[in-house]
């Protein structure tokens, strides 16, 4: 085989994690920024790294050794979603691109290599393209195979000397930024290199032992004794170490083009204008995916503004997305509490709308007899929805927490209800058991509960109450509803309690003493048989719920 068929580059974004947050999020890029997965440091960045924090810290022992940490989630997808422009980027002056992973690309050398003279140039051009995109601190590795091409690219970030010995290429020098490695030299190149690269954490803890550390240590060994130990895994990684890389870059099928991007000169600085002008975008973006037989059931819009600023965020529907839908979508996404004509603090020059769901159109035709149940519900709240803003019409959900109002969480008409931060199944001691109350007051109404004397009855350090209660009062807007005052010997006056049960406590955040919480739920029946939940804290009675 050709040995020019095995050449590879790769381009490789180091931190790419942390620089799609900072996109995403317009973090200085001098901020020490640490990303976190199951409690541990996924990524951090430079800043980071120079105040102690590493990958796999705990995120208590990185902020420790960084009080000035931004500390944010994660997110795979938020890393694939601002790779993609720098993929297609990429792909419009070399094709036939490999996504390795975000932040990584390979790409065959063969025919950069010829388009632009040598290696040394198409590496050049590659950067001075990722310059353009705002991506200074790229390296780009030139090896025979992937695997070599990545160390070499990851060697740039090391301070190694940039090496170019392309055989006739008649180059000299190349850019620090720039690693190329001659061929049939990978496996040379590779040889200091630790053999954890290629193995398992176990194999690489058994070669350890054996007195194998590097690369060429473990290429040194027979390959049919490594076969034989280790498996086709142990084959494969030491062809790997022998730099006889069997792996070629298999070139991404690009994706169709949904999304819509359009810029706007000179800038616009009223919402009713940008919702007017992009009116014929949102138009094409619903076409081009009609003309493939798919709906758009959820979108991503960013807006960019003439400071600088950037606003990007995900809207959901409950059926799919209609031209007007996608205008109401900016609409709000600019206007916030305020209305269509407002003036916006900076004007917009870049609108960009892209599609984060889509489906077939055969999962959302109509039924034989008609659409579903709800359509006129949907149509109705819709439209009231694009008249009144986004929060304006809401549908109820369940989530978790010890207070019963905790649990109501209202999401807006067609958007998915958020990851709960308080998980419904989760343990909640000292939450309120079934069977819950039939009325649960979003804003609590006060309460005074007395005992046989008129007293308030009151809640001592080891919950113990002071006396037994006899009489109940309701604040005057519960009272003033007729079941209620029905309910009351005089109208607006105290109701006699025929059972009680409590007080029951409730402490949250114990071990945060200047947010710490603590309250004592107590349970009443009133002469009627109606039951009542209370919540007696620092400031006095209150209800909390009805048991209707």
């Amino acid at each position: 085989m050709n040995a020019d068929l095995g050449r590879t580059i790769v381009l490789w974004c180091p931190d790419w994690p942390v620089h799609a947050v900072r996109h995403e999020l317009g973090i200085d890029p001098s901020a020490a920024i640490a990303l976190i997965e199951g409690g541990l440091v996924f990524a951090c960045s430079e800043g980071a790294r120079r105040q102690g924090v590493l990958r796999g810290l705990k995120l208590r022992e990185a902020q420790l050794r960084s009080p000035e940490l931004i500390v944010h989630d994660y997110d795979a997808a938020l890393d694939v979603r601002v790779f993609e422009p720098v993929v297609r980027r990429i792909e419009q002056i070399v094709p036939g691109v490999q996504v390795v992973r975000p932040g990584t690309l390979a790409m065959r050398a063969r025919g950069p290599a010829r388009y632009y003279g040598s290696e040394q140039a198409a590496a050049s051009a590659l950067l001075a393209t990722t310059a353009e995109l705002g991506l200074v601190d790229v390296g780009i590795g030139v090896a025979d195979g992937p695997f070599a091409a990545e160390q070499a690219a990851r060697a740039t970030r090391a301070g190694t000397p940039a090496t170019v010995e392309p055989a006739g290429s008649g180059a000299a020098s190349a850019p620090p930024s720039v690693k190329i490695v001659a061929p049939g030299a990978s496996a040379v190149f590779i040889a200091p290199l630790s053999v954890s690269l290629v193995a398992d954490p176990r194999t690489t803890t058994l070669l350890n032992r054996l007195g194998v550390h590097t690369l060429g240590q473990f290429a040194a060994l027979p390959e049919v004794d490594v076969r034989r130990r280790f498996g086709a895994a142990g084959a494969f990684a030491h062809d790997r170490a022998s730099g006889r890389e069997q792996a070629r870059v298999l070139a991404r099928t690009p994706p169709p083009e949904f999304e819509v991007e359009q810029h706007f000169e000179p800038p616009l600085d009223r919402i009713d204008q940008l919702a007017f002008a992009f009116r014929i975008g949102a138009e094409e973006f619903i076409q081009r995916m009609r003309a493939v037989r798919l709906v758009c059931t959820g979108l991503r819009v960013e807006i960019d503004d003439e400071r600088g600023g950037h606003s990007s965020r995900s809207w959901l529907h409950p059926r799919w997305f209609t031209p007007a839908d996608v205008i109401d979508r900016v609409r709000w996404q600019l206007q916030g509490a305020g209305t269509a004509d407002t003036g916006l603090a900076s004007p917009i020059v870049r609108l960009r709308v892209i599609p984060e769901r889509v489906d077939s159109t055969g999962n959302h035709e109509e039924g034989l007899w008609g659409g579903a149940p709800d359509e006129r519900v949907h149509h109705g709240l819709t439209r009231v929805q694009s008249m009144l803003g986004h929060d304006a019409v809401v549908t109820a959900s369940v989530g978790g927490g010890r207070m019963l109002a905790d649990r109501q969480v209202l999401v807006p008409w067609g958007d998915r209800a958020p990851a709960p931060a308080r998980a419904d199944d989760a343990p909640w001691p000292g939450s309120l058991p079934a069977l819950a109350p039939a009325s649960v007051f979003r804003d609590r109404l006060p309460v005074a509960l007395l005992d046989a004397r008129g007293a308030v009855v009151t809640i001592d350090d080891r919950g113990a109450i002071s006396s037994p209660p006899e009489r109940f009062a309701v604040g005057e807007a519960l009272a003033a509803t007729p079941t209620t005052r029905s309910r009351t010997r005089d109208g607006f006056g105290a109701a006699p309690v025929r059972a009680w049960a409590g007080p029951w406590p409730v402490v949250e955040r114990w071990w945060d003493p200047e947010h710490a919480k603590r309250v004592h739920r107590f349970q009443i029946v009133d002469d009627d048989g109606c039951a009542w939940l209370l919540v007696r804290d620092a400031e006095g009675w209150w209800a909390e719920a009805r048991y209707d």
